[in-house]
């Protein structure tokens, strides 16, 4: 009997979820360029040849991880558009959304932190292309935030930026470099909130 195409469509989605998950454990393991499919296949416990069904190549699967990072991320900021958040609230949700993911999924952090981040070899225009979308939904963040008289207008709102994502950054890097789990949900809201708290220490308007 042929599956009916949600079937289908749901049967494609749980292989690439495999494959995706096998590839961020030894992208992780091996770094980007030292990986090859068949490690891949290896892992996610399937053929050579079933990789390539669903992906053209090893860049082609990079991305698709990739993009399950800023997919998350740039729908988390879309919903703001539809709702009366605050700018300290929205900070907030980005500096848990860095959190949750490294708990939730280390691999696809590590990746994103060491293979990215921190390596302008594998920095294709697309790739940077997500970067600067993220920067400017930041950036207009911190712009808001500078107009409600929340945030001090004597730092550029793109480099408020560039203080506030370079302080997520290099915690969640130490964290990813030497291998330290977030062990619970009260260790994650402790670190959220002591982060949020020394930015907004330094950025909130003197005046406030």
């Amino acid at each position: 009997m042929p599956l009916t195409p949600s079937v289908a469509s749901d049967s494609r989605k749980d292989k690439e979820t495999v494959i995706l998950d096998a590839a961020c454990k030894v992208f992780r393991e091996k770094g980007f360029h030292q990986a090859r499919i068949t490690d891949i296949a290896q892992a996610a416990g399937i053929s050579y040849g079933l990789v390539y069904h669903y992906f053209q190549s090893k860049a082609d699967l990079f991305d698709a991880i990739l993009k399950e990072w800023w997919t998350g991320l740039f729908e988390l900021m879309e919903k703001w558009d539809n709702e009366a958040t605050t700018v300290e609230d929205q900070l907030a949700a980005l500096v848990t959304y860095f959190l949750e993911q490294y708990q939730r999924k280390p691999d696809l952090v590590h990746i994103f932190i060491t293979e990215i981040s921190r390596s302008a070899a594998n920095l294709t225009p697309a790739r940077v292309n997500w970067f600067k979308m993220f920067l400017s939904r930041t950036e207009k963040i911190m712009a808001v935030g500078q107009s409600g008289k929340i945030l001090r207008t004597d730092i550029k709102a793109r480099y408020l930026t560039y203080i506030f994502l370079g302080a997520i950054e290099s915690f969640v890097s130490a964290m990813v470099l030497e291998n330290q789990p977030l062990r619970s949900k009260a260790q994650k809201q402790r670190i959220a909130v002591g982060l949020l708290q020394v930015f907004m220490n330094g950025a909130r308007t003197i005046n406030a």
